[in-house]
C-alpha cells in the first residue's frame, strides 16, 4: 500500500461520508492540514479558533452522522476540548486529529513551544481520555489497525475519538494490511427474550405509549423507529432534548412531555400510561422537567443503543436496530389508546407599534418554519421557548440540551449547514451566547451559506438572570454590542441585516430575510425580562431542587 499514514486515515474518513474537515492550521499539524487541502474529495474549513472548530464539527455530526477537525499540538487540542466534551456527552462520533512534534522531538525530549516545557509529550494525549471513547498515537506501524480500531469504536458509541500524528510520521508510509473487522450484532438467544419481554409487557397494558429519545437519532434510526412507531398505532411524545428525532407531523404525535413544568396534558397522559416504551431516551434534568417525571420504572421500557430495560430486567448485547426490525412484525396493533391534541404556540399576540414580547417573539418564529428547515437553537431561553414550537415535516431541531455550552450554537449552526447545504438553516442565540463566538459569522459568507440568524439581544444573560439569587447582580451583564452591523464587519457583503425592536419591525425584517435571496441576520431587541414560560417555571423548579 503507497499511501501515507495521513493519506489512509482521511481516505478512510472519506469512505463514511465526511467531505468537509474544520480547524485551525498550526506547524506541527502542517502534514495534516497539507494532506486535507490535497485530497479531491475532502475540503479545509478553516474556523476562527479551535473551540469553534469543535462545536462546528458537533454541528456536522448531527446533520451527516458523523464530522472531523484537525488542531495543532497542546495549545490547539486543549481548546476544542470543550466542543469534543459536548459531542461526547451528547453521543455524537467526531474524529479529532491532531498534529504532534516529529518523533525525534519527542525522543530527545526538547524544550519546544506548544508544550509544558518539561519534555514530556503524552499529557495532552492523557487529558482525552475522558472525553472520547478511543485514541491513539498514529505510526506507520500501527496505522493500519488503529484507524479500524478508533472507526469501529466511534460508530460502536456514537462518541468522539482522537488521533495524534508525530509531523514525521504523518507522511511515511503505512506498513502492514488492513485487519479484517467483525460485524457486530445482537446476541440472538439475548434478542429473542428481550423482544417477547417487549411484546408481552405492551400487549398486556391497557394503555401504552412511546417516548424515542436522542441515540435514535445519533444511530440513524429515525425511519425504523418511526416505522414501530406506524406498525402499532401508538401514541408518542417527545422530551426536551428528543425535540423532532421523530416527524412532528406524524398522526400519533402528542406533544413535548417535560414533567411538570409544561404541557399537563401530556404529562397526565404519558405518566398515566400502563406502559411507557422509550427508545434512546434518557432522563437529564432538562428532558425530565429538572427530575418532576414521574414514570414508574416497573412499568416502562427502554430501548438503548447496545442494551434494553423491561421493567427491572436487563437484556444486554442487544443492537436497537435489531430490536426495531424486530418489534414492527411483532407489536400487536392498537387503535384504542389515543393521546390527547397537539398544541403549539399559537398566532403571534402583538400590535405593530408594541414592543416584542414572548408572547409575539416565538409564535412567529414558528410562523417562520418550513419543511426541511434545520433550526439551531441555543441553550438558554431561545431554545426553551422553541421547544414547544410546532415544526413542520422534514425538519429538525438542534439543541445541546445535556452539555449546555454557551455559545455553542453559531458555530453549530455552520456545521449544520455545511453538511446540508440544500436546506434551510435558521439560528436563534441569545446575545450573551454569540458573543462567544460571533466571529463565525463570517464563516457563512465564506462558504456562500444563506441562514437566517436571530439574535436576542435582552441586555444580559437573561437565562442565568432567572436561576440565580440576585437577577440584577452585575456578572450577567454585557458590552452592549450593536449586533445588526456584525454582518457587514464580517464580510458578509450583500446579506441583509436589520435591528427589530417592535412587532412590526420583527415582521418586515423576517419577510424581507425570507425573499432577499442571501444571508439575513436580525438583531431582536427585548426587555430584560422578556422569557418564555418554560425558564420560569424552570427557575421555581431548580431552586427547590439544588436547596435540596
Amino acid at each position: 500500500m503507497d499511501q501515507s499514514v495521513i493519506q489512509y486515515v482521511l481516505s478512510r474518513l472519506s469512505a463514511l461520508g465526511v467531505t468537509d474537515i474544520f480547524g485551525v492550521p498550526g506547524d506541527f499539524a502542517f502534514p495534516v492540514n497539507d494532506a486535507i487541502c490535497h485530497d479531491g474529495n475532502l475540503r479545509w474549513i478553516g474556523n476562527c479558533n479551535e473551540l469553534n472548530a469543535a462545536y462546528a464539527a458537533d454541528g456536522y455530526a448531527r446533520i451527516r452522522g458523523i464530522a472531523a477537525l484537525c488542531t495543532t499540538y497542546g495549545v490547539g487540542e486543549l481548546s476544542a476540548v470543550n466542543g469534543i466534551a459536548g459531542s461526547y456527552a451528547e453521543h455524537l462520533p467526531v474524529f479529532h486529529l491532531v498534529g504532534m512534534p516529529p518523533s525525534r522531538t519527542q525522543r530527545s525530549r526538547r524544550l519546544v513551544h506548544h508544550t509544558l516545557g518539561n519534555g514530556q509529550f503524552d499529557l495532552f494525549f492523557h487529558m482525552t481520555e475522558p472525553v472520547v471513547c478511543g485514541r491513539a498515537i498514529m505510526t506507520p506501524d500501527n496505522c493500519l489497525c488503529e484507524t479500524e480500531r478508533l472507526i469501529r469504536a466511534a460508530l460502536y458509541h456514537r462518541r468522539p475519538v482522537y488521533m495524534a500524528f508525530p509531523a514525521d510520521y504523518a507522511d511515511m508510509p503505512v506498513n502492514g494490511t488492513v485487519p479484517a473487522v467483525d460485524a457486530c450484532g445482537s446476541d440472538p438467544a439475548v434478542l429473542g427474550t428481550a423482544v417477547d419481554a417487549i411484546v408481552n409487557s405492551v400487549s398486556r397494558a391497557k394503555s401504552a405509549c412511546f417516548l424515542p429519545g436522542i441515540i435514535v437519532s445519533r444511530c440513524g434510526l429515525r425511519d425504523q423507529t418511526a416505522d414501530v412507531v406506524s406498525a402499532s398505532g401508538l401514541p408518542f411524545a417527545t422530551m426536551f432534548m428528543d425535540k423532532c428525532v421523530l416527524d412532528e407531523t406524524h398522526p400519533n404525535y402528542v406533544g413535548m412531555y417535560d414533567g411538570r413544568l409544561m404541557n399537563e396534558e401530556v404529562r397526565g397522559f404519558v405518566e398515566g400510561c400502563d406502559c411507557v416504551v422509550g427508545i434512546g431516551a434518557m432522563m437529564t434534568d432538562l428532558n425530565s422537567g429538572a427530575f418532576t417525571a414521574r414514570i414508574d420504572p416497573a412499568r416502562s421500557i427502554n430501548i438503548m443503543h447496545h442494551h434494553v430495560r423491561v421493567g427491572h430486567a436487563l437484556y444486554n448485547n442487544v443492537e436497537m436496530q435489531d430490536v426495531l426490525k424486530a418489534l414492527v412484525k411483532r407489536l400487536p396493533r392498537r387503535t384504542d389508546v389515543k393521546g390527547p391534541p397537539v398544541h403549539g404556540l399559537g398566532d403571534p399576540k402583538g400590535s405593530p407599534d408594541d414592543r416584542i414580547t414572548a408572547e409575539y417573539l416565538y409564535p412567529r418564529w414558528q410562523q417562520l418554519l418550513k419543511p426541511g428547515d434545520i433550526l439551531v437553537a441555543e441553550t438558554g431561553t431561545a431554545s426553551m421557548g422553541l421547544g414547544f414550537a410546532d415544526m413542520p415535516a422534514g425538519s429538525t431541531f438542534q439543541n445541546q440540551t445535556l452539555w449546555g455550552s454557551i455559545g455553542w450554537a453559531t458555530p453549530a449552526a455552520l456545521g449544520a449547514a455545511l453538511a446540508d447545504a440544500s436546506r434551510r438553516t435558521i439560528l436563534v442565540t441569545g446575545e450573551g451566547a454569540h458573543q462567544l463566538t460571533a466571529q463565525e459569522v463570517g464563516m457563512f459568507h465564506r462558504y456562500g451559506l444563506k441562514p437566517i440568524i436571530f439574535v436576542v439581544n435582552n441586555n444580559g444573560y437573561l437565562i442565568e438572570r432567572l436561576l440565580c439569587k440576585d437577577p440584577d447582580i452585575y456578572y450577567n451583564d454585557l458590552a452592549q454590542w450593536r449586533y445588526h452591523t456584525l454582518p457587514a464587519a464580517l464580510g458578509c457583503d450583500g446579506w441583509f441585516a436589520a435591528r427589530a425592536a417592535t412587532c412590526g419591525q420583527l415582521d418586515a425584517a423576517i419577510k424581507k430575510a425570507e425573499s432577499c435571496g442571501n444571508g439575513a441576520y436580525i438583531e431582536v431587541v427585548t426587555d430584560t425580562y422578556t422569557t418564555p414560560p418554560l425558564p420560569q417555571k424552570l427557575h421555581e423548579s431548580l431552586k427547590t431542587l439544588y436547596a435540596a
